[in-house]
């Protein structure tokens, strides 16, 4: 009975394969409604809203909407409006950049208006042509028209035709989520480690889930919604899901993406001893054996405290790798880059405080954490994640102890990214935020840390036992268990080779009477 439910959840998390009808999407080119001329975003929503009444009302309440959220156990308030990271570092002060990944139109300063029901952005989760666009800098506005932007620059944004666009809605996909997600941090690659464009279209050795022409899952297939909420949360995420598997949509409990939610706790079928492991080991340590794996390399530190190098005529420079990769911009400072990276692994229970604008730090020799994964071998809660651990330099009060919100995207006088200038470039970002600042900064070394969850590979190319059972192996910082190969314990030990030499005396003493009674009985001669 038990491998049948699993088999019948699994199905249903593959969309359906057990005889559930696939919910039809209407063809929107012959809606009259859609059969004109858009001269914005906000004139797409409206007459969305026409007939989905109730969607922008939804995405109102949603993480997508808000960008915050309050988490019930520490009571932080937690968003892009709150946290600050170590590589664009805030919002605050660069919303017209930031928000061209909004799920909205026009968030250009601290006063948006949240209760906008027009200025919700139906296309940006729903184009399945491929051709929309949000460029940066227009806090989240689409280009219609031809225009140049920045203004005096010479660059022609190409304005792009909504009336074809709303004409040709459809469901979610990998393009649609990967638009903002992929490219999160800045660039393809950047943030996650995990999500880039390699994953628009992955092979099955890159993710057996999204497999192209394999399962094919799209995000949406993991991360189920509900009147526009998606599930799951880098705020507070599952780390240890003991619900077993679920049906997605028939369950009060559980994460419907978490690995467990369709798995189940005991997915190992003919081995026991696999399926122990998953008690203290998380799915994704053993079964993400490294992240950007897709050819593309994810950034792993930045240093934003080299910017400003010109070269002799005064002009921006960058540098490159052999690769061609950037690692260095004068506008961003020095980074490393890296592929095929091995994770670094933490006991991780899903209990994460972060360092708020507001919250004094102690500057040492030591990097700040800005994110604290909690987690220990005892508490019941956790299991050993694989992590990426995003390390940088970044501008900080030593006055008021506290970590500093730059002006750093924009093209007027005050940005960072024309003058190269810190000493403008902090005082507007601090404005901007509401937060105090002294006058004065440092650079302080920060390290932010990233559960890794996505390009999950194929069983046969999952973790073999002496990568962890062996000395210096992947768990070798890892405390709280023991793993032979890895560790040594002198009781342990002595029994085993007692036993191991109980057994050679055995055997010899078995031996020596065989000989001793074949010539006895005349057999030997």
């Amino acid at each position: 009975m038990k491998r049948i439910t699993t088999r019948l959840v699994v199905a249903l998390c593959l969309g359906g394969s057990v005889g559930l009808p696939a919910i039809a999407v209407a063809d929107h080119s012959k809606f009259k409604e859609l059969q004109k001329s858009f001269g914005s975003g906000p004139e797409v929503t409206q007459t969305c809203l026409a007939c989905h009444t109730e969607a922008a009302g939804q995405i109102h309440r949603t993480k997508h909407w808000k960008w915050e959220y309050l988490n019930p156990d520490t009571k932080q308030t937690l968003g892009k409006k709150t946290i600050l990271n170590n590589f664009c570092i805030s919002i605050a002060s660069n919303y017209s950049s930031c928000t061209s990944c909004h799920v909205g139109y026009g968030w250009k300063d601290a006063n948006f208006d949240f209760k906008s029901e027009k200025n919700v952005d139906c296309l940006v989760c729903h184009d399945t042509t491929g051709n929309y666009r949000k460029p940066p800098g227009l806090a989240g506005n689409v280009v219609t028209k031809d225009t140049e932007f920045p203004p005096g620059s010479g660059k022609i944004l190409k304005g792009i035709d909504l009336t074809k666009i709303a004409q040709k809605v459809g469901k979610t996909s990998r393009d649609t989520c990967g638009a903002c997600h992929f490219f999160g941090g800045g660039g393809d690659a950047v943030k996650h480690g995990d999500l880039d464009s390699s994953m628009s279209a992955p092979e099955k050795t890159l993710d057996v889930h999204m497999d192209a022409t394999g399962l094919d899952f799209t995000c949406a297939t993991c991360h189920k919604t509900s009147s526009h909420d998606v599930a799951g949360s880098r705020y507070t995420p599952t780390a240890k899901d003991t619900g077993g598997a679920h049906i997605p949509g028939k369950s009060d409990n559980g994460n419907p993406a978490s690995c467990v939610a369709c798995h189940g706790n005991g997915p190992h079928r003919k081995e026991a001893r696999l399926n122990q492991h998953a008690t203290k080991i998380a799915c994704q340590t053993c079964h993400i054996p490294a992240f950007a794996r897709g050819g593309l390399a994810t950034k792993m530190t930045w240093d934003w405290s080299t910017a400003g190098q010109v070269d002799a005529e005064g002009k921006q420079i960058t540098r490159k790798d052999e690769k061609g990769r950037i690692t260095y911009e004068s506008r961003k400072g020095d980074f490393t880059l890296a592929e095929n990276v091995v994770p670094e692994y933490a006991w991780f229970n899903g209990h994460i405080e972060y360092t708020l604008l507001t919250d004094k730090i102690e500057k040492s020799d030591q990097r700040i954490k800005i994110n604290k994964l909690s987690g220990s071998p005892t508490d019941g809660k956790s299991l050993i994640w694989p992590l990426k651990v995003f390390r940088g330099s970044q501008p900080y009060d030593p006055v008021n102890k506290t970590l500093i919100t730059p002006h750093t995207a924009g093209n007027d006088d005050t940005g960072f990214w024309k003058n190269l200038a810190w000493e403008k470039a902090i005082p507007v970002g601090m404005k901007d935020s509401g937060a105090p600042y002294s006058g004065k900064f440092e650079f302080i070394k920060t390290e932010m840390s990233w559960p890794i969850t996505h390009m999950v590979a194929p069983k046969d190319k999952a973790l073999g036992c002496v990568e962890c059972h062996a000395k210096g192996g992947r768990l070798a910082g890892i405390q709280g268990v023991y793993m032979p190969g890895r560790d040594a314990a002198r009781r342990v030990d002595k029994a085993g080779w007692g036993i191991v030499l109980l057994t050679l005396i055995g055997v010899m003493g078995h031996g020596i009477r065989r000989i001793l009674s074949r010539k006895h009985s005349g057999e030997v001669k």
